[in-house]
């Protein structure tokens, strides 16, 4: 049976594995769901299910096993690649773990956090900084994104070059299969060396093996001393020279490393009008050191910066002097993204290449646009500590929305070239989702293509988990 539109039977039926307040069908109170924060996609959905508890998560996977529904798990939509989004409206139910949102248990003798899927990726910073603990995840929309999506896209962010990617920060998922089984991955090791590591399937897969429900993280001890310094720099290629000297000089206490060029100025300006950074340069750095109380990380720093400077690798450079002023240093970084949300659509990449490559991608990247988009902006910045640049591209002002779509499709397709010809990828830390599926399928060799398709046939034999996202999919969930 497989159902394309909602029965009062149905519907009833619905309301009974999620609780009456867990049930949402009519298309105001679907709205929020059925759109991404940046405004680039939309969708449908026959309803939106939103389960109080992993049992009622339980109960809606058997019952949208029986009636043939397709499922997309959504966690704070904050993404930005049609994960949790049904672009083509094929009429399948979104199932959001909002509810699901306690800290479960925090234990800081062994550093280690479980949360429901729900909790709010801030609310657990909070909790464990509370506990005299460090979660290190950190990203922009930290606000709102949520611990199971963040494990659903092996989320990134600023702190990768330290502590890694989510996918180096969990212990242990708890997770519902696509027929409604729980699997408990849970068990606070550091080390556990039996067997296929199960997790890991499920992170980085955007909701297409089952839906996560809970999550175990690692805590770390919470820096004594934070020091942060914004850098001006001439050119990308002293960046990342700056960036080799500081893994050296500065070991493993750096935190991030951040390039900012400076046509991305003016974006942050747009959420903050008075917004000036502190050196002017074509190229800026924003570094961030912490440690433990033990160490001069103030005097290392500044002698740090002191001798680059010197070498002429930093012809600029302020150390923040108080935790206030490092937050306008990293208030640019942040703004500059919520700017290009608030100017409209854009032509937005997520790209990775070994750190020695980065200059290389920027310079044909802004090449590309300069002899093949003229009147389109570019932007480039990112976190360099890891390889990941967002080399993003605003359309003229005067461009019509369709125009500039189209337009759009064919400076990404090039960009994306160049990270491929680069031996790079398409996808630091965004995932896949819907707006780059075909891209990413189609690059896969034969034997990656089945081994992908093999996991996907054990784990959702009937192709209902997120169908559309990630890999190829049929419309009809028998």
């Amino acid at each position: 049976m497989t159902v394309h539109s909602l029965t009062p039977d149905i519907l009833s039926a619905l309301e009974g594995a999620v609780g009456r307040n867990g049930l949402t069908a009519e298309p105001a109170g679907m709205a929020k769901y059925l759109g991404d924060w940046a405004g680039d996609y939309h969708g449908g959905a026959l309803a939106v299910l939103r389960p109080g508890s992993v049992a009622d998560v339980e109960a809606s996977m058997r019952l949208c096993s029986e009636l043939g529904l397709g499922v997309i798990p959504q966690g704070g939509n904050t993404g930005l690649v049609s994960g949790a989004i049904d672009t083509n409206g094929t009429g399948m139910v979104v199932v959001s773990l909002e509810r699901l949102n306690a800290i479960r248990r925090i234990d800081p003798v062994n550093f280690v956090l479980q949360a429901d899927a729900g909790c709010v990726l801030q609310a657990i910073k909070d909790a464990s900084e509370a506990r005299g603990c460090l979660f290190p995840l950190a990203l922009g929309a930290q606000g709102s994104c949520q611990i199971g999506g963040n494990a659903a896209t092996n989320a990134g962010g600023v702190n990768v070059l330290r502590y890694g990617m989510a996918r180096d920060l969990i212990l242990g998922l708890e997770v519902v299969l696509s027929d409604g089984e729980l699997w408990n991955g849970f068990s606070g090791l550091r080390k556990n060396n039996s067997g296929y590591d199960l997790k890991q399937l499920f992170i980085g897969s955007e909701g297409t093996l089952g839906i996560i429900t809970g999550v175990e993280v690692k805590l770390f001890p919470k820096p004594a001393q934070v020091e942060t310094a914004y850098l001006g720099l001439a050119s990308f290629e002293a960046a990342i020279a700056l960036f080799n000297r500081a893994r050296r000089d500065c070991s493993d206490l750096i935190s991030a490393f951040e390039i900012i060029g400076a046509e991305c100025i003016e974006l942050a300006r747009l959420i903050e009008p008075g917004m000036t950074a502190p050196v002017a340069a074509p190229v800026q750095v924003l570094i961030e050191l912490s440690s433990g109380p033990a160490i001069d990380l103030n005097g290392m720093l500044a002698g740090f910066l002191a001798d680059a400077m010197e070498e002429g690798l930093v012809t600029n450079a302020v150390l923040a002097t108080s935790s206030a002023q490092a937050k306008t240093f990293w208030a640019i970084r942040e703004g500059l993204v919520e700017g290009q949300a608030k100017r409209g659509y854009h032509v937005r990449t997520d790209l990775s290449v070994r750190i020695s490559d980065i200059p290389a991608l920027i310079e044909r990247a802004r090449r590309l646009v300069a002899t093949e988009h003229r009147g389109w902006i570019s932007l480039a910045y990112g976190h360099a500590g890891d390889g990941n640049i967002h080399f993003n591209v605003l359309p003229p002002l005067d461009l019509g929305a369709t125009e500039a779509r189209a337009r759009g499709a064919e400076v990404t397709a090039g960009l994306y070239d160049i990270a491929v010809d680069l031996g790079g990828s398409i996808s630091a830390e965004h995932g896949i989702g819907r707006s780059r599926r075909h891209e990413f399928w189609d690059a896969l060799s034969p034997t990656h293509r089945r081994m992908i398709t093999a996991l996907k046939t054990a784990l959702d034999p009937k192709g209902r988990m997120n169908p559309g996202c990630l890999l190829p999919s049929t419309e009809t969930f028998p």
